[in-house]
């Protein structure tokens, strides 16, 4: 029988040393700062995590349960929101754990969570927008806008700024915005916040587009809020293994699930960057940065950087998410 190079693929032996190193580079994998190890208490302190039902955003939520504080799960859907709400309850021993729906997509639904959340908190200390999408099919808001611009960027947007006067008054107080790497593949048009001059090619570029927004507006956020006590910075969680691939089809979910076992982070160790930038001492007074997945500093894309075109975007957004329009 002869043999040749390519059926070493077919040996028994290929599948079990592959799935030993990656046993091995799982186990290797850097470890960044933990979560576990920081002492810091949070009685007293209210904070808000978007998109809290899952995957990163209940681990953050579950961890700031567990050091005290009064957390708001801000979620699309009531069902899945009080699974996790009862969930985090449970673990943590933690009943000052609360619910509030809201859907990012929808600037009306932001509005209606920032009222009642201004009218019923008496402080607000951390806000976490994590909440985000990626592989949807470009459709339009009933608003005008792009749903993954609307839901990722200008939902969040409208969201920190109709409650930045309670985090003012509550300071020293910390926004965190969950971006991502993918950042630096983003492009800035502003016609794309209306789903326009976006092609076939461009569509799954929009969430790179969303997440250099992201970047970009929290350091804007950061300059304007110089002198207030609150702190403004954007993270990459990682690549982590969580429901953000849901839209994408069947076959890439399953090579991401596949791939994501052995290289990828869990979904708890995807909230640790989010958590150093806001509970850490080492983060205290830190605005205006973008931390990577191991919890270090980095410098973000130029176009990330470029200080007039934040300004440009800031006054876009604002205009696209006044009630005028």
């Amino acid at each position: 029988m002869s043999w040749t190079w390519t059926d070493i693929f077919c040996h028994p032996l290929w599948a079990v040393s592959t799935l030993l190193l990656g046993f091995i580079i799982r186990s290797q994998r850097r470890r960044p700062w933990n979560p576990r190890c920081c002492a810091t208490r949070l009685n007293g302190k209210t904070a808000i995590v978007t998109g809290a039902n899952t995957g990163i955003g209940k681990f953050i939520a579950l961890d700031f349960a567990r050091r005290g504080a009064r957390v708001i799960l801000a979620c699309r859907s009531e069902a899945r929101g009080s699974a996790a709400r009862e969930e985090i309850r449970q673990r943590t021993g933690n009943s000052n754990v609360h619910l509030r729906l809201v859907d990012t997509s929808s600037l009306d639904s932001v509005r209606a969570f920032a009222e009642k959340v201004n009218e019923e908190e008496k402080a607000l200390h951390i806000l976490v927008n994590n909440a985000g999408v990626s592989g949807l099919p470009s459709e339009i808001t009933k608003e005008g806008l792009e749903v993954s611009f609307a839901t990722n960027h200008l939902g969040p947007f409208l969201l920190t700024n109709l409650l930045l006067e309670l985090m003012k008054r509550s300071a020293p107080a910390r926004i965190v915005t969950v971006s991502s790497v993918n950042h630096q593949k983003g492009q800035v048009d502003f016609s794309h916040f209306h789903g326009e001059n976006i092609t076939g090619t461009r569509m799954d570029s929009i969430y790179n587009d969303t997440k250099l927004h992201n970047v970009i507006c929290t350091n804007e956020f950061a300059r304007r809020l110089q002198g207030t006590g609150v702190t403004a910075n954007s993270v990459h969680p990682g690549v982590v293994m969580t429901e953000v691939m849901r839209h994408f089809r069947v076959a890439v979910r399953c090579l991401f699930s596949l791939i994501g076992f052995f290289f990828f982070k869990s979904a708890e160790e995807g909230a640790f960057s989010s958590l150093y930038c806001a509970v850490a001492e080492e983060t205290d007074g830190i605005t205006g940065k973008y931390f990577d997945s191991d919890c270090a500093l980095v410098l973000p894309s130029p176009l990330a950087r470029d200080s007039a075109l934040a300004v440009k975007a800031f006054e876009v957004c604002e205009r696209l998410t006044s009630k005028k329009l």
